[in-house]
């Protein structure tokens, strides 16, 4: 059967599927702070999917997560909402141009960039490597910082978008030695970006047939259950030791690689 009409047949079956997908990607986020995509894109491989498919389900699935984790943010008082409309500015500019960016580069790059960003993560987290951050930021007036803010917004919308994954491996870095922001300030405000560019990252790649009505099927349903799939990942945190946690997010990013890395062998 057709992916199409597998995925349009809305059998009971298909729901389950992504449910399962949109839980586990959920979790995830929740669990260990990372962005969906590093679950749902191999997922999607597995699945058959190609891989703009894959990528245009896990943008889409970023609406859901994005909303609901900043929204937790906010009422914990961790979000600085007028920064983080800067860096949304800036993150729907970027994104619209990611349905180009699908268009017109191949699955097996695109296999091998996400490759390469979720190999540097496991880097990133096997060997502690700390993000960096500039306790002297250059000094910069109210509209520098707004257009930082908006630029370094443009910057991620066009490649995380492109490839599906959370902004945070880029935002964070920029944000920390520009403006001197601790993780604690980057994180939420990197997260709020992610509305605004998977809006805009959906739309482009709704509007360039990158993505299809099918696929915005599934990404719906996944990004319904990673909503629950994220509350249950923050208490999970609650009760776990930081070892397990920091084998289990190893573990993770391996399992990701793995596939990824098996699906550009074989095609």
């Amino acid at each position: 059967m057709e992916l199409d009409t597998l995925i349009q047949s809305g059998t009971h079956l298909d729901i389950l599927i992504y449910i399962c997908v949109g839980l586990i990607s959920g979790i995830a986020a929740g669990f260990f702070g990372i962005g969906g995509g590093t679950i749902i894109v191999p997922l999607m491989l597995v699945l058959k999917y190609p891989m703009q498919h894959a990528i245009g389900i896990s943008v889409m699935q970023m609406i859901f997560s994005s909303v609901f984790g900043s929204f937790i943010n906010y009422k914990k008082g961790l979000l600085i909402v007028k920064d983080g409309i800067y860096a949304g500015i800036g993150g729907l500019i970027g994104a619209s141009f990611s349905g180009i960016v699908l268009g017109n580069v191949s699955s097996e790059t695109l296999k091998i960039l996400f490759l390469c960003i979720t190999f540097y993560s496991f880097i990133k987290y096997a060997f502690k490597v700390k993000s960096s951050v500039n306790n002297n930021p250059p000094a910069t007036s109210p509209l520098q910082r707004n257009l930082i803010l908006i630029l370094a917004g443009a910057l991620t919308g066009v490649f995380a978008i492109s490839l599906g994954i959370g902004g945070g491996l880029l935002m964070v870095p920029i944000l920390g030695y520009y403006l001197g922001y601790q993780s604690k300030q980057a994180v939420p405000a990197s997260l709020f970006f992610v509305i605004f560019a998977s809006i805009s990252g959906t739309i482009s790649l709704h509007n360039q047939n990158v993505i299809d009505t099918a696929v915005l099927y599934a990404g719906f349903y996944i990004g319904i259950a990673s909503m629950m799939g994220v509350w249950i990942g923050i208490k999970l945190i609650e009760i776990s030791s930081g070892k397990i946690h920091r084998i289990a997010l190893l573990s993770i990013y391996m399992l990701s690689m793995l596939v990824t890395a098996y699906k550009l062998i074989t095609g």
